[in-house]
């Protein structure tokens, strides 16, 4: 048997540091902490189904991405006495909307809990440790923000005495400051771009959003240009510092200019398959913004920052695989009957496919750096 399942999540606040939360609900005959789960629904994608299940039984709307974080395993009892193993694929589901009523809330209850907290409510071992690699633990945060540690693995000799110089040679320059502050544009404008594609009231305003995160964005990424002019020591190689803070910039850019088509052309309902592209824009941006505090120290948080990396790269193929259904889709619907139309949506897939791929340069630009420095 196979199941789908939601991991509805969200921050506090701006701040790539800021924890996350997760929102479990109890089941309806055992009470237990759970995730929004079910069997697949027939018409729907899995994550498509995933959402319909977080929405109907935890009471919440958002971005569902079309890439599973991973699956676990457990025994479902059925009503003849068997036990059989069910596989779960689980969604990362960014939360935009709390709904006050849903159709299953005097069934349920519904709570956010730390990552921590939520691993160690849930019963089965895998979930537990998919949640716990949601994101870095709160101890891996402290030591991406610290300064230089000495780590317990094994070095090379030079490996090590480069360590060292590192350390002790004068720094200068808020580079990683600067690399977070921008990686909160990206998480902020992609949740503006996946509220935006949801059409409704307010369009205007995630339009006007996303502007100001691009302007935002387009101040950080010259401070990092300026700042690598002016400083004499910079913790890694100049281009290696100025090709991130770029594909980093055309992300936004290309946010934007997918916002920016949309008011061009009064586009006011938009393709499942773009609500799905923004939805893996979502998670890139979330990604990214783990990723970026662990370049302070790359030698410790190789292994975790090629963790991010392969997702990124493994998301990226996933949105070309949608992309080019949703044209092909697009053209059998619009192609001969309406061209003008056929042209517009094509441009819009087009600028949102761009942000994916930037978000790819982002994991080749951070892999470089591992390779170089770890």
């Amino acid at each position: 048997m196979r199941q789908i399942a939601a991991l509805p999540y969200r921050t506090d606040r701006d701040n790539v540091t800021a924890p996350v939360s997760i929102l479990l609900i109890t089941s309806r005959e055992t009470r237990r902490w759970v995730l929004p789960k079910g069997n697949m629904i027939d018409g729907l994608l899995p994550h498509a189904a995933a959402a319909h299940e977080a929405e109907e039984e935890a009471g919440v709307k958002g971005a569902a991405c079309p890439t599973a974080l991973g699956s676990y395993r457990y025994r479902k009892k059925r009503k003849n006495g068997a036990s059989l193993n069910v596989d779960v694929d689980v969604f990362p589901f960014s939360v935009t909307d709390l709904l006050d009523e849903w159709e299953e809330q005097d069934q349920r209850q519904r709570q956010w809990f730390s990552l921590e907290e939520a691993a160690q409510l849930v019963d089965e071992p895998e979930l537990a440790e998919l949640i716990r690699r949601f994101r870095a633990s709160e101890s891996d945060r402290r030591i991406a923000k610290s300064g230089f540690v000495l780590g317990t693995q094994k070095a090379s000799p030079k490996m090590a005495v480069f360590q060292w110089v590192q350390a002790l040679l004068p720094k200068q320059g808020n580079f990683f400051e600067l690399f977070e502050a921008h990686a909160l544009t990206l998480l902020s404008g992609s949740n503006a771009l996946a509220r935006l594609l949801g059409g409704g009231p307010g369009m205007a305003d995630h339009i006007q959003e996303l502007t100001e995160r691009e302007h935002e964005a387009d101040l950080i990424t010259r401070e990092v240009l300026q700042t690598v002019r002016r400083t004499f020591l910079t913790p890694f190689d100049r281009s290696a510092i100025t090709s991130l803070i770029g594909s980093m910039d055309d992300a936004i850019d290309e946010m934007q200019k997918t916002a920016g088509a949309i008011d061009l052309y009064e586009l006011t309902e938009f393709k499942q398959e773009m609500k799905d592209m923004a939805a893996i824009i979502v998670d890139c941006a979330r990604i990214t913004v783990e990723a970026l505090p662990l370049l302070r120290q790359v030698n410790r948080n190789a292994g975790r920052l090629h963790e991010l990396t392969e997702r990124l790269v493994i998301m990226e193929g996933h949105a070309d695989e949608i992309h080019a259904r949703g044209l092909k889709a697009l053209y059998k619907q619009h192609g001969e009957a309406n061209p003008l139309r056929f042209i517009v949506e094509r441009e819009l897939f087009t600028h949102l496919e761009r942000v994916v791929d930037r978000f790819e340069d982002v994991a080749n630009e951070i892999d470089g750096l591992v390779i170089d420095h770890a």
